[in-house]
């Protein structure tokens, strides 16, 4: 190191020392724990060390690749989740749209803090709410689609409907607060622009389509890269919850298949949960770099 950085440092001590503290938890809580990852190609015991465990190489990930349910388990998470990217993510856009667009301040104040607030509810609370809902003998729901001329079934024990019951749920909760990141950069977007074709003489449609959708364009499509990149990460609690064993054809995904073999099994299969994990990271991965290199082709954004 020359003298000119050490004496840089010197006189910015301050700011490094600043900076060394959550660098000093990324080490130790983020980078420290990545040794852990070669449990997954050992076949680790209780009582042994990670170290001194026996190395067996890929045999954990040809076990899963061999499971019965292998594709089922696959299929119900890519499902799940391109479910929920496909109806969920257009939906904050489009509200933040249309609370930009209104102009009447104490209506979209009280649109805001209505939405926002089902995010801060418990999933527990959120399942539970969902389960007296769709009640067959009490449930509202349940009662109005009998009033229709619909049968009182137990909707949570029906497979073909827990994707449904999964997604919307969540878009109800969430799409309040990920409106949030959209209404901040709308809120960025030039007066003048929206003046300009008003004069022109540009319709509100026109100058969502040619003003307001272009300048949140950036933001659009670094969330997007970002939700591609969980594709294969189905929230574990809320599926869990909602699990029972008459759905499981359709609900049993990757993180609950990890939870049942890795804890629940005795005794506690740790290394191939950690396979497992691990498969689905390297697919997250391989997936967040494949639609960050589209979105450097067809765009100019991407996360780098």
């Amino acid at each position: 190191m020359d003298k000119a950085r050490i004496k840089l440092i010197k006189k910015n001590w301050r700011l490094y020392t600043l900076f060394a503290i959550p660098l000093a938890w990324f080490v130790i809580f983020r980078y420290w724990p990545m040794l852990g990852v070669q449990i997954a190609f050992k076949d680790f015991m209780m009582g042994d060390t990670i170290f001194n465990a026996p190395w067996v190489g890929f045999s954990n990930f040809l076990r899963f690749f061999k499971y019965y349910n292998f594709w089922q388990i696959i299929r119900n998470t890519l499902s799940i989740s391109i479910y929920q990217l496909i109806a969920g993510f257009p939906i904050p856009i489009i509200f933040a749209l249309a609370i930009n667009a209104t102009n009447r301040m104490g209506l979209k104040k009280a649109t805001q803090y209505i939405t926002y607030m089902p995010y801060f509810i418990s999933t527990v609370v959120v399942v539970g709410l969902m389960m007296q809902l769709f009640n067959p003998r009490v449930g509202i729901i349940s009662l109005a689609l009998q009033a229709l001329g619909g049968s009182r079934d137990d909707y949570f024990s029906v497979p073909q409907l827990f994707s449904s019951l999964y997604v919307w749920s969540g878009i109800w909760q969430h799409f309040g607060w990920n409106s949030i990141i959209y209404i901040a950069a709308l809120s960025g977007i030039s007066p003048e622009l929206h003046e300009s074709a008003m004069i022109d003489g540009a319709s509100r449609f026109k100058r969502i389509l040619y003003i307001d959708i272009p300048g949140i364009l950036p933001t659009m499509i670094i969330l997007l890269i970002m939700n591609c990149g969980s594709v294969m990460t189905v929230g574990f609690e809320k599926v869990f919850l909602m699990q029972n064993n008459l759905n499981l054809t359709r609900s049993q995904v990757i993180s609950t298949y990890v939870y049942t073999v890795g804890l629940r099994t005795m005794p506690p299969e740790f290394s191939y949960g950690s396979a497992i994990d691990l498969f689905n990271s390297i697919i997250n991965l391989i997936m967040i770099l494949a639609v960050n290199k589209l979105a450097q082709r067809f765009s100019e954004t991407s996360l780098w």
